[in-house]
């Protein structure tokens, strides 16, 4: 194992669990170092995404209501 410090007990379906230790075996690295590395994809997308969204702060807003009629004017719907 690398240098993970903190332990967590994961409850997976068999199905999953099982594609993890092959997945892991065929990799040479252990479950927990997916896991980890699955988690800080998660994580790095969720920053990009609250990046993205920040960077649009400033845009005007629109309602659904006020979409849907746009589309509709310009013959997308």
């Amino acid at each position: 194992m690398s240098n993970l410090s903190k332990r967590s007990t994961v409850y997976f379906e068999p199905a999953i669990h099982r594609a993890l230790k092959v997945r892991a075996a065929s990799t040479h690295v252990s479950v927990s170092e997916l896991i980890d590395e699955a988690v800080r994809l998660l994580m790095r997308e969720d920053q990009e995404d609250l990046q993205a969204v920040s960077a649009r702060a400033d845009e005007e807003e629109i309602s659904y209501e006020a979409l849907l009629d746009d589309l509709k004017k310009h013959g997308k719907i």
